[in-house]
């Protein structure tokens, strides 16, 4: 079945950045619960092309209601629908992330956002130890023209322990491990996004493969899991 995502979203979603509030939501809640439905089928179309070639254990879909507790911003809900896919632990690491976002806003993500503080340390030190295989993947010309570089937050000079000399502590200082690719609203809208979107997640597959290796071993090679 070739599913798109509808036109309707980004006319929803301009409409509300310009009433951010309750009553106008509540009264609009039936559009919105009908886009929801078709965005949704959209979201379960793209974990299953996922599942054709990687193991997907889990769709989650972000609710539209934002948790102002902590946060400056008061405004009571998101202007944009995100979905993350989560691989099969223990043997498959990271994850795969779409966002759907009027005003050329919309976007696909993979790798790691908030890795665990022991595979963080493990990432790093595999980095410090022989960081070529990483980099034949991420600097690969057709990965890269489709990806781009490696993002995430980072470090100023050096985590604890490492050396802000080593010659691979561009990748060391990372404290995410993320790829990013934007979207326009055109491209979102048109017939081959969902094509697309599978092939790029599945381009990224060789960096997750590579990542799953590293985190499911140790320094030795010798598997970490049953």
């Amino acid at each position: 079945m070739s599913l798109t995502v509808p036109k309707s979203v980004f006319t929803f979603f301009n409409r509300l950045e310009k009433n951010n509030n309750r009553e106008w939501f509540n009264e609009h809640k039936p559009e919105f619960k009908a886009i929801e439905k078709e965005v949704k089928a959209f979201y379960q179309a793209i974990y299953e092309d996922l599942n054709i070639h990687d193991d997907i254990d889990r769709l989650k879909i972000f609710r539209i209601y934002r948790d102002v507790r902590f946060s400056k911003n008061k405004l009571p809900y998101k202007t944009h629908f995100g979905g993350s896919f989560h691989r099969t632990k223990p043997r498959l690491r990271g994850g795969y992330y779409l966002q759907i976002q009027p005003n050329n806003e919309s976007f696909i993500a993979a790798g790691f956002w908030d890795p665990a503080k022991e595979d963080l340390l493990r990432i790093r030190k595999e980095f410090e130890i022989d960081d070529a295989e990483i980099r034949e993947i991420i600097e690969d010309k057709n990965f890269q023209s489709d990806w781009g570089e490696l993002v995430g937050d980072q470090v100023k000079t050096a985590p604890k322990g490492f050396s802000k000399d080593h010659k691979s502590i561009d990748l060391i200082r990372k404290k995410q491990f993320i790829f990013v690719k934007k979207f326009t609203d055109s491209e979102v809208l048109a017939p081959n996004f969902r094509a697309e979107i599978a092939r790029s997640f599945k381009t990224i597959r060789p960096y997750f493969d590579y990542m799953s290796a590293v985190l499911t071993t140790d320094l030795n090679g010798v598997s970490t899991i049953d």
